[in-house]
Order: structure tokens, then sequence, then C-alpha cells
């Protein structure tokens, strides 16, 4: 579930505050890293766990109704297809859902305007009155009405982004906003394998699909402290009419994690890892970052490359390669790219 972008993003977050700090452990930085992990799963769960708050929701709004038609006098006859969805149950009832909202003590308490507004929004919805409206139905239909809503009512979501915000203070969590699509994707993914005979005992998804990518993380963050006076070095002495001091906090430490991976990650294929951090630099620094990022990159490697010290894999096969525009091209400069070899080693 977790892609290694997310993980190289924890990663930065996490050296970010490793550095600001000034008094933090590699083993803190290690646990903060294994937090957040853990949080971002809980959102997961959290968003999953959203059937369940808004169906509580709307069984509460249906009571209320029957409240106020009783003391007005009132004929009501409430219709409780959304309330009864057989797809909602199943959520309800998963008993891993349940064990990690338990264990961690998660709750949308906090959060229930979000639950309100997106309710509300739901009435308003061709696709809920559809299936409000049909005679017949089963729990296809009650799965797609689901499968609806967090589709076009939950992804980009202002009033979610906002709930979510202040249930990361209510229940101690980071970065679940800044998380929200992924891990929404992630949730639309698990509700799209759900089957009528699917047991309450139906695993979750896991964070990483494999031991070696549940442990890319904690070596990645590992390489970078260890390398930080190696890495901080090399980055001084390639800099070109730029003083170290003027060099922007979050682009120093975007280098040198690049600088991390690029020389522990043989597997990796360069070209991806110089469009991982440029992309970092783009979301996390300066508008023009990712050009000081890129330039400084491409003169440690090309000095790599000449000194026989680049094992990493330069190249990605030409079925994997991606297009890119000139002016996104990480490795788009006015000199020779690392990658390719110069005239006089052709010769």
């Amino acid at each position: 579930m977790f892609t290694r972008t997310m993980v190289r993003t924890k990663v930065l977050q996490t050296l970010f505050a490793y550095y600001k700090d000034g008094e933090k452990t590699p083993l803190t930085a290690r646990k903060e890293l294994l937090k957040s992990y853990a949080d971002t799963y809980d959102l997961y769960v959290m968003l999953l766990d959203f059937v369940n708050a808004m169906t509580d929701y709307a069984e509460q709004q249906i009571e209320q109704a029957e409240q106020r038609a009783k003391i007005t006098h009132t004929l009501y006859v409430p219709n409780r297809r959304f309330v009864k969805n057989l797809f909602a149950k199943q959520i309800f009832e998963n008993r891993n859902i349940r064990k990690r909202v338990d264990e961690e003590h998660l709750s949308w308490d906090a959060g229930m305007s979000a639950v309100a507004a997106v309710y509300k929004q739901l009435q308003e919805q061709d696709f809920y009155k559809e299936y409000m409206a049909l005679r017949e139905w089963g729990y296809e239909q009650d799965k797609a009405v689901w499968r609806e809503i967090y589709l076009k009512l939950l992804f980009e979501n202002q009033a979610l982004t906002d709930a979510l915000e202040e249930m990361e203070i209510a229940l101690d969590k980071t970065d679940w906003a800044d998380n929200q699509d992924p891990m929404l994707l992630a949730a639309l993914n698990t509700v799209r394998s759900f089957r009528s005979v699917t047991a309450y005992t139906k695993d979750l998804s896991p964070m990483f699909d494999n031991e070696e990518e549940a442990a890319f993380g904690e070596q990645l963050l590992q390489y970078a402290l260890d390398g930080h006076e190696q890495f901080e070095k090399l980055i001084n002495k390639n800099l070109i009419n730029w003083e170290a001091d003027r060099i922007a906090y979050m682009d120093r430490i975007i280098l040198e994690q690049a600088l991390a991976e690029i020389t522990h990650f043989e597997d990796i294929p360069l070209q991806v890892s110089l469009n991982e951090y440029i992309e970092l630099a783009k979301e996390y620094s300066g508008e023009k970052s990712y050009l000081f990022v890129n330039g400084i990159l491409n003169e440690i490697l090309r000095k790599m490359k000449r000194d026989g010290t680049l094992i990493k894999a330069t190249m990605l096969k030409e079925e994997e390669k991606a297009p890119t525009t000139e002016e996104e091209s990480p490795l788009t400069t006015e000199e020779e790219s690392p990658l390719s070899e110069t005239e006089e080693e052709k010769k």
C-alpha cells in the first residue's frame, strides 16, 4: 500500500524534524518514522470506518425526524435502505477494522463535521436518489452506492480535509490531511475487493507488500544520517557561485537524502532517484529549488562517473522510460548529463 514515493516523503519529513530539533537521536528519528507509518495506516482504517460513522449519523437523523414527527403529529415513513446497507454491515463487522479502531482508540468524534457535511452532500446526488428509489436491490447495489460516495464525494473534499486536521490533534496523529487522497485510494481499492460472501475476518491491505519494501525507509533514513558529514562536504565542494550558508535548509536535506539513495541502493535506477528528488524539491521547497537540486546532483554525479565511483544502475530499460518535457526533465542542463557518454568516451 505504501509506495516508495510516500516513504521518501516521510523520510524527508523525519530528517527535517531531526535536524531542526538538534537534540534528537537517530533512534528517536527511527521511532518517529515508524510512528508516521502507523499514523498513516490508521488514517486508511479510519477512512474505511467512515462507512460506519456515516451510517450511524444517518440513523440518528432518522430517529430525530421520527421524534419531530411525534411531537408535531406528522406522518413520517422513513426509508432505511441506506442505514440497512449490507456492505456497511460488512465494514462494521470486519474484525480487523474493529480491532485497529479499538486498539488505537480511534474515533470520528472530532470529525463529525465532515460526516455531517458529506451526508448533506449525499442527499443531493442523483446516484443516491436513484439508489433510494430502487424497487429491487441487493448487495451489489448496496456496495455500489458506497463506491460512488468514495469516488465522487470524498476525494479533494475540503470538509473532510478540515476534519482530518482536527482529528490529527485530537488523536495525536500526523499528516492525515496531507495523506488524505492516497489513503482514500487505498480504502477505495479495499472497498472494491469486498464480495457478498466476504467473511468478517477479511484482511486489510498491509502497509508494505514485502519485507524489502518495509525496510527501505528505515535503511534510507539510516544511510542519510550516517552519511550526513560526508554528503555535506560533497555538496559544499560542488557549489558553483553559491555560498554554503545560503542553501535553503530543505534543499540541503533533499540533496543529502538523494545522495544517500544514489550511493546505497544500486537496484533503483538513477533516473528514478533523480526524478523523485526533483519532485520532492518542487513539492516541499522553494519555487526554483528543483533547478538548484538538479544542478548540484548533476555536478556531483558527473564527477562520480568520471572517478568511477558511480556504481548505481544508471539507466532505465527503454520500455520503462517515461517521457518528460525539457523543462521537467531533471537531467536537462546546458552541459552533458551524467547518464550519457561524452564524445571522447565514445571514441
